[in-house]
Formats: C-alpha cells, structure tokens, sequence
C-alpha cells in the first residue's frame, strides 16, 4: 500500500500528525493508498507558503502566468493515461470518462490561460470637474479550495487555474475519498519546477482539515464543491472572519418531457445525463416529468434503454457505461430512497436492488414510475443511477413541480415547439437550462446555482471574476 504525504511550498511533507485515511478502491474493496488527516499546524504551513509566493507572484504580469498555465496543461496531456487510471481506481468512473476529465482538465487550464489579456477594469465619469474614476480588478490573495471525489482532477484546475491566473495562490483540499489523483497532479507540478507556493495540497477530512482551511483569517476566498450540508458547515466556520464564499452545493434537476418531444432523443438524453459517472453528479438529471399524453411510451423506451446498460469494474471493462457507488454511505442512501419511494406506491421499472456482482457498491440502473411530488425521490438529491418519473397535465404544472424544489443548480426541456422552450427557460428557476440536449456545461458558460445550490459560480468570465476584488480609484487633476 502506498503512503502519500501533503505538497506545501513545492515539495512533498509528512504532516506534523500522525493520523492517516485509508482510500479503498470502490470497484473491489481493496485498498490503494493511505494519506494524512492534516493537522491545523500542517495547514498554516501551507497558507504561510502560499501567502508568502502570492506576494510576488500577484506582480508577475498577466501573460507570465498564462505562460505557466499552457506549460502545465501540456505536461498534463503527457500524462493522460497513468491519471485517468489513478481516477477511475479510487472513484470508479469509466477509463473514457476519465480521460476524458483529463484531457479536460488541460484545455481547462488553456481555457483560463487565455484571459491573462483579457481581464479589464472600468473607466468612470465623475461628478467633479477635473476628476476620473478608475475601476481596477485586484487579486484577493491566498484561496482555498475544497473538492469533492466526483470529478477530482478537474476540479482542481477549475479551482486554480482562475485563481492563478487572476494573481491569487491557493491551498487545495481533495477529497479524502480521491486524493490519489492530487498526488499525480502535484508530481506534475514538481517534475516541472512549478513555482513553490502557488499551489499546495492538504489531504485530510472536512472536520478537521477542511475546518483548519475554511476557519483561518489568512485565507481570502472558500470555493467549495460539495453537498449542502458540508456547504453550511463552510458557511459558519467562515462566518468570523467574513470570509468570501464561492459555493457549488447539491442539485435535484428536473428534466421536462413535453408530448411533441422527440421521444426516442429525450430517452437517449436523459439516459446518458443519469448514468454518466454513475448517476454522481450535481447536474444529472435526478427526476423527470413528462407530459401524461406520451407517459407511457417515454416510460417504457426509457426503462428499455436503462435496462440494457452495461456497467460493471471500469478497470476490467472498458465497455461498461458505469462503475459502482463511490462508498457504502453512497449506496445506502440510494437504497432508501428507492425503497422509500416504492412503500409510497410508486411501481418498479427496472433495477432497485445492489448488483449481484461482488466487491464494489453497484446499483442497478432504475426506473421508478407512479411518483408523485411529496415522495423523497422527488424531494432529496439520489446521486445514483435512478429515474424517478412524475406524470404531469401541462407545461403549467411541470413548471411548478420543477420549481419546488430548494435546489436550483440544472434543468431540461425537450420540446420541438420553440414558444414553449422559451418560456420554460423565463419560468424555470434554475441556474441552468439545457434544451433538447443531455445535463453537461461548457467552460465558456457560467456553472451557477440558485437557492440551496450555491452562492457565486464558476467557468466563463463571470466565474473568472469571482477570484478578483474591486478598487476604486478617485483621480482628481490638479
């Protein structure tokens, strides 16, 4: 088994504790690896490194910086291979999948790379004679950042790379579930005498590491990825010093079927939006409601496309669709709601129980119709393989159904008639809105929720700007 230690400063360093987490492979049961649950001294010495290069470094003109994201996104697609397996070892998402969140990750990093010309200030008309008002954008300092295990080597670009670009350093906590591929990244960083101090890494739990990182006055800005609850948590640790908060929390997407939707698109959408990565991810398509008229024929493609989904270890096959849960807590959750869901009435499609294959956390890919709006299903995140249907009369009560929710993050249409599309996308009350189309954003956009799915966002510019801070400069002519 291997043993891995934090990066601080541009190496490799034991932690001043002595407790350690074990990572265990999730297709099997096997251990990988250990790493250790830092201590609060462990996480000063990072926020002391990186405070100390960002001070430096926020002087470093835009385009250097680019110049060290593209260095580092193409030695990171030298390396697409050993990383993607690490990912799927410890997370259990498809080779393909994984790669694919490599290569990713590298054009993420160009992505962010090209705003090193871009950033701009603002120039204001004053009310005085003589006077100009200059709007400059600064960095805030020292960011921390905290990830969850689903999309692990992303988002730590998706983290860093604004953060760097925009003058800022950062201290990354992976997920203890992942943190695996967080090594690889850092061996990266050191293969390629990254500069010491921009980016550090501490491996450790939420409750005590993560709380050491979101509760320290050094730290500017929380950019967490993660459930609400760990949201909240944030949210009060951060609360004495009036941190900056950058929040990506749960989501419970609705996705609407109207009747002059093309059916068989809407079933191969809805179905690659729920499967991808085993149904663990934020903007999944997590319930759907479809117009009564074709109710039945949408149930019954959909439960054939679900059924015949081949999943299984991804590091044994390269076909499977999806590998298992990522953890025990995982599965359960996904039981009960199942099982909660089917003592209400609901009618079991397809699926609904753990897989008969042994070692790992597998669920079979599920159908459930004869939801209704109150059952948990409909209500809590499942982030499993699971379609919970809901039959609706119109698009008047789709709309309301989608909206009750405290979730906002996502959200789909399908319909063919582009008056319907549109209000929907006036109506809907959600961060996102995809049409015709599977749950999946693009860098260039703006990853935002509403309600309990977060404060801030990210990608795009106006993600960009969440890792910069205002000054305003009155210039009076003498």
């Amino acid at each position: 088994m291997k043993s891995f230690d934090n990066f601080i400063n541009g190496r490799f360093v034991p932690s001043a504790g002595d407790q350690r987490i074990e990572v265990r492979n999730p297709s099997t049961g096997e251990l990988i690896c250990n790493v250790p649950d830092s201590t609060q001294a462990d996480v000063e010495s990072a926020i002391a490194a990186a405070e100390q290069a960002q001070k430096a470094w926020e002087k470093e003109p835009a385009a250097s910086r680019a110049k060290l994201l593209r260095a580092l996104a193409a030695r990171i697609r030298q390396n697409v291979e050993p990383i993607a397996r690490v990912i799927t070892e410890e997370q259990g998402k498809t080779l393909g999948l994984a790669r694919v969140e490599v290569d990713f990750t590298a054009d993420y990093l160009d992505y962010m790379a090209e705003w090193g010309r871009r950033i701009e200030g603002e120039i204001l008309e004053s009310d005085r004679p003589g006077e100009t008002i200059f709007l400059f954008r600064r960095p805030i300092g020292v960011i921390g950042g905290i990830l969850p295990w689903n999309f692990p080597f992303f988002l730590i670009a998706r983290k860093a790379g604004p953060a760097l670009i925009t003058g800022n350093t950062i201290v990354i906590k992976p997920s203890e579930e992942t943190p695996h591929n967080a090594v690889k990244f850092c061996e990266i960083l050191q293969e390629m005498n990254f500069p010491p101090g921009l980016i550090n890494i501490v491996h450790g739990k939420g409750s005590s590491t993560g709380r050491a990182l979101t509760s320290s006055s050094k730290i500017g800005m929380i950019s967490f990825t993660g459930s609400v609850d760990t949201g909240s948590a944030i949210m009060a640790a951060a609360a004495k010093n009036i941190t900056k908060l950058n929040l990506e929390l749960g989501g419970k997407a609705p996705a609407i079927v109207m009747a002059d939707a093309d059916i068989d698109l809407s079933v191969q959408a809805i179905k690659a939006s729920r499967v991808i990565n085993s149904g663990q991810v934020c903007n999944c398509a997590e319930r759907v409601y479809v117009q009564r008229k074709v109710a039945a024929e949408f149930a019954e493609k959909l439960t054939d496309a679900m059924r015949s989904t081949h999943y299984g270890d991804p590091l044994q096959d390269e076909t499977v669709e999806y590998g298992p849960l990522i953890n025990e807590a995982g599965f359960r959750k996904v039981e009960r709601l199942v099982g909660s869901a089917l003592k209400a009435g609901a009618e079991l499609r397809t699926g609904g129980k753990r897989s008969e294959q042994a070692g790992g956390y597998y669920y079979e890919p599920t159908v459930l119709t004869g939801c209704t709006q109150e059952m948990d299903v409909i209500s809590q995140e499942i982030f499993g393989p699971v379609i919970p249907i809901v039959e609706v009369e119109d698009l008047d009560e789709a709309i309301t159904f989608a909206n009750d929710s405290d979730y906002g993050l996502t959200s789909s249409i399908y319909t063919r008639d582009l008056n319907t599309a549109l209000r929907a996308c006036q109506e809907i009350r959600f961060g996102e809105t995809y049409i015709n189309r599977e749950n999946f954003e693009a860098m260039q956009g703006f990853h935002a929720g509403w309600r309990k799915s977060g404060i801030g966002g990210a990608d795009g510019k106006h993600g960009l700007y969440e890792f910069l801070q205002t000054h305003i400069v009155y210039m009076q002519r003498s």
